[in-house]
């Protein structure tokens, strides 16, 4: 097995922070989970276990310049844990990078014996909550198995598998400099936007309000509206050709980011998927 951490930073997220860690501490072991609190007024808890947690200075400003600047602290972190670990895993507290179950093996399995090229991506998936269908989220149950939709996102196929000091660009969206290669085994799926009362409670936080967030927060809503109107499609038929697209259809002011071509899919997750997070 090779060695293998993941990092993320947050602030004020208790609420996903303890699956983050209660994910990933299953599948790469909890002493090898890195947690930077944005503020040293966050406080400790007593979930994280033997994960490395560190509350540090507050990244002010606005949502653009501060997330620039997050992500310059996080690069940093990785290259300084590239010395010590083979594969570093950069994710948001909201993102869950998961190995096709019908593998059988654990996300460090798989990544250990994965070739590598500088970085490795999982196709992006964005669950949203079928209103009328589904209810709010409870927090004690698999989220997998209250959320069924996703949109296929080019926007969350980010580059979070990296086993070389890189510089991760805002949102862990690209390396600078490096190409992307999607694995046909690896979905990202992103959970931040996947209930519509936790988006309305959002609008109250006066911290992600006076840095910008407002209007960021409001455009995410969508992903609810699309997978309560748009038809769900069977997600490993349609997948593939996903990961085919993005693989080849680029932004003109981004060549090393995927593209979706300006389509929309939603599909309906596999049931295999519904015990892992």
């Amino acid at each position: 097995m090779k060695r293998i951490c993941a990092i993320t930073m947050a602030r004020n997220d208790t609420f996903f922070l303890k699956k983050w860690v209660s994910y990933y501490g299953a599948q790469l072991g909890e002493e090898n989970l890195y947690i930077w609190l944005d503020g040293k007024d966050q406080e400790f808890e007593d979930y994280t276990g033997p994960a490395h947690v560190e509350a540090v200075e507050r990244i002010g400003g606005q949502v653009v310049a501060a997330e620039k600047q997050r992500l310059r602290f996080l690069s940093d972190r990785q290259a300084e844990l590239l010395g010590q670990y083979d594969i570093v895993i950069g994710v948001d507290a909201d993102e869950f990078l998961l190995v096709d179950p019908a593998l059988n093996q654990t996300l460090g399995e798989y990544l250990s014996g994965l070739t590598i090229r500088t970085s490795v991506s999982g196709l992006g998936l964005d669950v949203g909550q079928h209103l009328g269908e589904e209810g709010p989220i409870n927090a004690s149950q698999p989220f997998l198995q209250q959320r069924h939709y996703a949109v296929l996102s080019s926007r969350y196929t980010k580059p979070s598998v990296v086993n070389r000091p890189v510089l991760w660009g805002s949102g862990f969206h690209r390396v600078k400099g490096h190409n992307f290669h999607i694995d046909k085994h690896l979905y990202l799926l992103h959970f931040g936007y996947f209930d519509d009362g936790m988006i309305q409670a959002r609008f109250s936080d006066a911290d992600r309000m006076a840095a910008g967030w407002g209007r960021h927060i409001a455009k995410r809503t969508r992903t609810i509206r699309q997978v309560t109107s748009l038809k769900a499609r069977n997600a490993d038929r349609y997948m593939p050709i996903a990961r085919f697209i993005q693989t080849w259809f680029r932004p003109f002011y981004a060549i090393n980011k995927p593209a979706m071509a300006g389509i929309k899919w939603v599909v309906r997750i596999p049931d295999r998927f519904g015990d892992i997070v």
